[in-house]
């Protein structure tokens, strides 16, 4: 057996109550694990026209053979399903941190597959080889919170739990999965839900194996470290400090005076230099970072993060004002809640208001399971008030039920009612945000025009969330959002951009990696396409899926960059191949990983294809917003200030992504050359026998 893998896939199937084990690397060898096993369980599984909340459709918890093993941030797991967010319900994957998925390694389990629907709640037990269906009635109708609670206390406080809320089980589009406060990024709570499946609770007495040299795997390891920065893989601090070469735009926010505020007594994290490691885990200080300098330092308790990670993402908070609403004042949170707490007001909130709505934000949605497509839901919301929408779509009767005096003021209170009349899906208003920004847009014409033109509203295709577009590399941005199906959560490309080097070091760098400094543009002042930032794109989407099924945090790498001078600040593009082949005992080079990242991402393409039964993706599905065009007025393509894209250059962008990827360019579909290659003729088989492989 490799090392990392257990060689056990567990598979419930909630309506026989059949519980099954299978062989992991048998299987789903070619596809890692992670994303890449989700991926290939829909391909061999899930047939066209199956819609997300059917018993037919899967939902797999994804955990790959780097996730417990003390690899560097070697924490995640990736929850994959048709996506209820979607107008089209295609194929997605949202992830999760926390200690969940190592949990699940220690259990003796790779990953887990669920399929169909319990006739009443219920929930997983997972204790070792002993797996049960448990009764969830008591659970039922509980926030994630409470119910976490329940199975801790049943099981024992050592165990993880994934959970869903209230929104999840009332079939909320956006609702979430939550462990340990770290969230699946919004649209698979509601696949559980639809099976009435409301935790999965896991508790591991046991240990992974390891295919290196105990001490050949420490040098390794601490080897890697020093090349790590802060959060988002910055490199150098956001302040001038006397040991730092470089000063940039990061969230190496440690400085002396930055102090954790509510701890007991208050903790100054002080000057972190590079070379002291002992200190990685003060370098962001997150509160900072979320709240700013002033309520950062004075309501921040600790900082804390997810399994075999030295950088730590998630803010512990201790806000007193909370309680004055029912809340707890203890609040801990990484970006869901806090990012669109006060999203919701016009004008926007400051000061310790801002901050209130922030945690109130956190409180509710993390505990309901409800995520706001990075607060696309927010502005829309404010959008349609400016508009007059709610009145022409609205009952006047609900309308006036709206406690808008609340909104005006800005009060807390009005977060409370307006959470609870979304996971509810209370009135039309509930459930036009119940659904989310996707499926609004088939609601309101309006929406789908203003998602569409107007830049501030900031979504993509279909009414999806950007994330990371053409703000971060410009048409590397507009690339990687064009592949994904839901909100494209790729940070490869922004952590590298957002590294603080001084551009001239990024662009040598960037040479290296990507064959020409010019692959490398300054944020907000993009240059022409070439082949370089095709590379670039290629790469993010590849190592993407990689930190996906391997499963690592993208939110932390790759370490294509790095703190350390005596480097040139180079990281290590080979880290990933090298933890693999040490831990597995499967020795892989970059090459041949990044073959494996490229077979996994064109079996997403191929599942795209199929759900959608459409063969030409680059004009059916890699759809670019007229914002990206437009905005701002005033000024041309490729002149500084802006990210505006110019229309024959984006298309020009999609050639050259297309001809790296091995895909057809005028369909932007993989060829049955590149599948084969893959090891993927069975794809190409069916691709053709339904008439969408054209090449």
């Amino acid at each position: 057996m490799a090392g990392g893998y257990t060689g056990k896939t567990l598979r419930v199937d909630l309506t026989t109550g059949k519980i099954t084990a299978e062989d992991t690397l048998a299987k789903y060898k070619d596809y890692i694990g992670g994303a890449g096993l989700g991926y290939k369980v829909l391909w061999d599984e899930v047939p066209a026209g199956t819609k997300a909340w059917d018993p037919a459709n899967r939902l797999i918890f994804g955990v790959g053979p780097l996730s417990g093993t003390g690899a560097p941030c070697g924490g995640r797991v990736s929850v994959i399903s048709l996506w209820p967010a979607s107008q089209f319900e295609l194929p997605a994957v949202g992830h999760m941190g926390g200690h969940w998925g190592p949990e699940l390694k220690f259990a003796g389990w790779d990953s887990i597959i669920i399929q169909g629907k319990a006739n009443a709640p219920s929930w997983i037990s997972i204790q070792d080889n002993k797996v049960e269906i448990r009764d969830a009635k008591k659970l039922w109708g509980q926030g994630i919170f409470q119910a976490t609670a329940a199975i801790c206390a049943d099981i024992g406080n050592d165990c993880h739990v994934a959970a869903i809320g209230q929104a999840g089980e009332n079939l909320v589009r956006l609702s979430n999965v939550m462990n340990d406060r770290s969230h699946s990024a919004g649209g698979v709570g509601s696949v559980m839900g639809s099976k009435n499946l409301k935790a999965i609770g896991v508790k591991g007495t046991g240990a992974l194996k390891i295919s290196m040299d105990k001490n050949a795997w420490r040098d390794l390891v601490n080897g890697y470290l020093p090349l790590m920065g802060c959060n988002n893989q910055g490199v150098v601090p956001s302040t001038p400090q006397a040991w730092a070469e470089f000063s940039g735009s990061t969230r190496w926010t440690a400085q002396k005076g930055a102090f954790w505020g509510r701890a007991t007594p208050p903790f100054d994290v002080g000057i972190c230099p590079a070379d002291d490691l002992n200190k990685m885990g003060l370098r962001t200080h997150k509160g900072i970072q979320d709240h700013g300098f002033e309520m950062g330092v004075k309501y921040t308790t600790r900082i804390g993060g997810c399994f075999g990670c030295p950088i730590r993402c998630h803010t512990a908070m201790d806000n007193p004002n909370l309680e004055q609403f029912g809340v707890s004042r203890f609040q801990t949170n990484t970006c869901n809640g806090i990012s669109h707490g006060p999203g919701w007001y016009d004008p926007a909130p400051t000061g310790e208001k801002l901050m209130l709505l922030k945690q109130i934000g956190s409180a509710l949605a993390d505990d309901y399971g409800w995520w706001s497509d990075y607060g696309q839901s927010g502005r829309d919301f404010v959008y349609m008030k400016k508009k007059g929408l709610f009145e022409k779509y609205l009952p006047a009767k609900e309308y006036a039920a709206i406690p808008w005096k609340l909104w005006e003021a800005q009060s807390p209170e009005f977060s409370q009612w307006l959470y609870k009349t979304i996971t509810y899906k209370e009135g039309e208003l509930g459930q036009a945000f119940a659904d989310g920004p996707e499926w609004m847009e088939k609601r309101y014409p309006e929406m789908k025009e203003a998602h569409i033109k107007e830049y501030e509203l900031q979504s993509w295709k279909f009414g999806m969330a950007k994330h990371h577009s053409t703000e971060a590399s410009g048409q590397v941005g507009a690339l990687i959002n064009l592949m994904r199906n839901a909100h494209a959560q790729n940070h490869t490309h922004s952590n590298f951009q957002g590294s603080g080097l001084p551009i001239a070091l990024k662009k040598e760098i960037g040479a290296e990696l990507f064959g020409t400094p010019d692959a490398v543009d300054n944020n907000n002042d993009v240059k022409p396409m070439n082949a370089g930032k095709a590379r670039f794109a290629v790469l993010s989407m590849i190592y993407q899926d990689l930190h996906d099924s391997l499963t690592l945090c993208n939110w932390t790498q790759p370490i294509w960059a790095s703190p350390v001078k005596e480097r040139k600040y180079r990281g290590d593009p080979e880290a990933e191949a090298k933890f693999f082949s040490a831990v597995t005992g499967i020795n892989k080079t970059r090459g041949d990983l990044e073959l494996d990242g490229l077979r996994i991402l064109t079996l997403f393409r191929a599942l795209t294809m199929r759900f959608m039964n459409e063969a030409d993706m680059r004009n059916k599905h890699d759809l670019i917003p007229e914002w990206a065009f437009t905005y701002p007025k005033d000024k041309e393509p490729f002149t500084s200030g802006h990210a505006k894209m110019d229309r024959a250059d984006m298309e020009k962008a999609k050639d050259m992504f297309y001809e790296q990827l091995g895909y057809d360019a005028k369909t932007g579909a993989p060829t049955r050359a590149l599948l084969e290659k893959l090891n993927m003729k069975s794809v190409a088989d069916e691709l053709e026998s339904t008439k969408l492989l054209t090449v």
